[in-house]
Parts: structure tokens; sequence; C-alpha cells
């Protein structure tokens, strides 16, 4: 058989292309959805939130030929902080690797768990876990995958393993938020439900979907252990495995006075880090500024000049620049939904329907809601002022208890934070960890139908036992 007669396989389009076809059917629907909007009204701390009585339809406004020209580019405006925020972590990371700070860190984690690299997976994912669950940062994994990189691979796993520690460890964090404020409490907040109520029911919850997806995660990383050519990303991880060499194939490193000093201030710049998340609301903002003065100093007192820096900023910055360019063309799809005026008409639309199920599908309707809600608003503060003065009324109606139908958008607002390629964060993740996003679906799918299972149960078990 010659090679003109064999089959040709199918090859997923570039991600920029997958983005760009999801701008233009957005576009395509702002004439074929009719215009509507919500009136906003100011709600505690600044924030506003729609009005569920004030639904009504709109002169419509389709988007034109300048409106999509510029979504691009007013998408990375509007996703300005991630951007930013993406770039200053690659650059930051790059002055620690040229430090040597990142290698000798990775080599003596990699010999003190060289006989029991497994146990890496269950300690860091609880600990991102719990991290997202009490702060409700999942973008904290932009600054876990760089860090863990080097580790994971010396230990034998590969870049997906990294990735899906970082990525399903905080999203699990999230998306249960045992104490977390940025989608438990604000919901609860605008359903008039007592902050944090209901916690205990959420905590066992927590145990259970942290300790599934370790389990999953752990038999992936096994299978790549020993055998790894089974990697999804195999050829992709070919120049990563040259340099992060089995821990076997090396001399140990040993680290110079300056190198020493250096790893002590990146501690007390994490320590003030923490600090400023926890107690001063600091996000990415004052992260970014903050891992801006680490890099300049951890490479001054590690014995770099200034344009070693300098360069290595550059550097860093070139390496994640296509997750900065990614996190545009997710959020230049709600810029056209947004500039067609018909977010609200989905969001409303969608709402009706759940309105005609009995309790019980209700509760799982709600949570299909959110699941497609998320796609086009993927910011789980954002969907909650959208969707949770919609739904918290509704769920009276529908005989549905209003803790459960704040458990349902957080069910599914977070998971899918991880599989849409609209969510900004998300994609940047993968571009720092050198994932492509149809090969982490490959990985990740199989692992989402089972937490929907999961919520899907919970929200029938919560609305069985009337949990308020």
């Amino acid at each position: 058989m010659t090679d003109n007669n064999k089959e040709r396989k199918f090859k997923m389009p570039h991600i920029y292309v997958i983005l760009f076809l999801f701008g233009l059917v957005a576009a395509a629907s702002t004439y074929l959805i009719p215009a509507g909007e919500f009136d906003r009204v100011e709600i505690e701390e600044g924030r506003t939130a729609v009005d569920p009585e004030s639904f009504q339809f709109t002169e419509s406004e389709p988007t034109d030929l300048v409106q999509f020209m510029t979504a691009i580019p007013r998408g990375l405006i509007d996703a300005g902080e991630v951007v930013f925020f993406t770039l200053i972590i690659g650059g930051m990371f790059m002055v620690l690797r040229e430090s040597g700070i990142i290698e000798i860190a990775v080599d003596k984690l990699a010999r003190r768990f060289s006989n029991k690299s497994i146990l890496v997976i269950p300690v860091l994912m609880t600990v991102f876990a719990t991290i997202a669950t009490l702060i409700g940062t999942a973008e904290l994994s932009l600054v876990y995958i760089p860090v863990i990189i080097p580790l994971i691979i010396a230990l034998g796993y590969d870049s997906m393993t990294a990735a899906a520690i970082a990525l399903c460890g905080t999203v699990v964090g999230y998306s249960v938020g045992v104490l977390n404020p940025v989608n438990t409490g604000l919901a609860q907040t605008i359903s008039e439900l007592p902050t944090f109520s209901g916690l205990s029911f959420r905590l066992i919850l927590f145990v259970i979907v942290l300790t599934i997806t370790i389990l999953f995660v752990m038999r992936y990383a096994k299978k790549v252990q020993k055998n790894p050519t089974a990697s999804i990303v195999y050829e992709e991880d070919s120049e990563k495995r040259a340099s992060y060499k089995s821990i076997a194939d090396q001399e140990p490193l040993k680290a110079n006075n300056r190198q020493i000093a250096g790893a002590f201030t990146v501690l007390i710049f994490f320590i003030i880090l923490v600090w400023g998340v926890i107690t001063q609301g600091w996000f990415m903002i004052e992260m970014a500024g903050l891992f801006i003065l680490m890099g300049v100093t951890v490479g001054m007192v590690s014995g770099m000049s200034l344009t070693h820096i300098s360069e290595s900023f550059t550097e860093g910055f070139r390496d994640v620049l296509m997750g900065a360019v990614i996190i545009g063309l997710a959020r230049s799809i709600a810029v056209i939904l947004e500039d067609g005026r018909v977010m609200d008409t989905i969001v409303n639309g969608l709402g009706t329907v759940v309105g005609d199920l009995p309790p019980v599908l209700a509760a799982a309707g709600m949570y299909f809601v959110q699941l497609l809600i998320n796609f086009i608003i993927p910011s789980g503060s954002g969907q909650a002022l959208v969707t949770m003065p919609i739904m918290a009324p509704l769920s009276d109606m529908l005989g549905v208890t209003r803790q459960t139908a704040v458990l349902a958008f957080q069910l599914g607002d977070g998971f899918a934070h991880i599989l849409y390629p609209t969510s900004g964060y998300f994609m940047a993740a993968l571009v720092i960890a050198g994932v492509e996003w149809h090969k982490w679906i490959k990985f990740f799918l199989p692992l989402f139908l089972i937490l929907m299972g999961i919520s899907l149960g919970a929200l029938i078990v919560a609305q069985a036992i009337g949990w308020s």
C-alpha cells in the first residue's frame, strides 16, 4: 500500500484555531439569539448582581465586523491581570532556574523520595486542595506547576502528572469550597444563607472527591513510571527528560553559600505571599508585583548580575507567551457575547428550562445549567453574581433547598474550570506545563465524568435529606 493510499490520521487543530472557531460561533449566535438584559443592583463590597425579576428583551445588536475584529485585543485587555500574571510567573521562575536553586531543591527532594516517589502525589495534591478550599485561589496552580515539574520528571513521571497534581488538586478544593470565600461564601451571601453554613456536608464531599482524584492521578503516574512510552506527552517531554535527569544518572548537587541564602530568600517571599493572600486580600496584581521583586532579589542574593536577571525574565516571558495570548483568545468569546447582548438571554433561557422539573431533577438541572454557563462565564465570582440571584428564588419555587442550589453552582462551575478552553488560567497552566489541550482532555475526561457522577449523587443526597 502506497503512502498516498494510506488513511490520513486526524490532527487536532491548534488551540488558537479552536478558540477562534468558538469566537465565530459566538458571533453567529448574536444574529440568532434575541438580545436581552437584566438590571444590575449593587450588593456588598461594590459588587453588582442581576435583578432576577428584571429580564427584558432589547433591540438586537449583532456583532459587526469591527467588533469581531477587535474582540481578541479587547479580550487581552479585559484579561490583563491574568495575562501579565502569567508572563511574570514565567520570568520569575526562569530567574530561579538560572540561579540553580530549583535544580538543587529538585535533586534533594528526588533523592529523599526516590524509594517512595508515589507519595509525592497525595501529599502535594492534599496541600494544594486544602489551600484552594480555604482561600479560593485556583489560579495558584500557575505557580505550582513550574515548581513541581522538575521534581515530577526526575522521579520518573511526566508533565501530565505534574499538571494533574496542580490543576486537579486545586480544582477539587476550589469546587467543593469548604471555606472558599470566592464561590461558597459569595453564593451563600447572594442566596441569603449564613456564610459557610452546611460545612460538614461539604467537608465529607471534599474528602471523597479528593481521595478519588488522587487515586486517578496515581494510577496514571504508576503506568508512566512503569512504561515511560505510555505517557500521553512522551514526545513533548523529551527535552525535559534530558534537562531533569533521574538522580541515578548524576552526582548529588551541592549549593554554595549564595544559593543557600537565595533559597532562604525564596522561603521568606512565599511566607509574605501567603500572608498577603490570606490577610490582605492580595490577588493577581499584588502577587505579580511581589514575584517581580522576588525574582530580582533572589537573583541578586544568589549571585546573578542584573543583566543576567533581566535576560532570564525575558526568556521566561518567551516560554509562557503562548499561554498569555490564549487567555485573551478565551476572553474574546465572552466579549463577543457581551457586545451582542445575548449573555443574559442565554442565562435567562437556561434558568427557565430548569423551572419545569421536579425537585430532585431540578437540582440536577441546576448543575447542568451552571456547567453550560461556565463555558461563557469562566469566573466563579462572575458566574455567582449572574446566576445565583436567579437560581436562589427559583429553588424556592421548585422545592429545592437554597443550600443545594449553591452546591449545584459550586460543582457546575468548579470542575469545568479545567475542562473548557475558555478558562484563561487553565489554558495558561497547560502552556506552562507543556501539555496540549486535546491531550489534557484525553487524560482528564474520564475523571471529569466520574466527578460529574459524584456531583449529581451529592446533589440528590443533599435534596433528599433537605440539606439547608
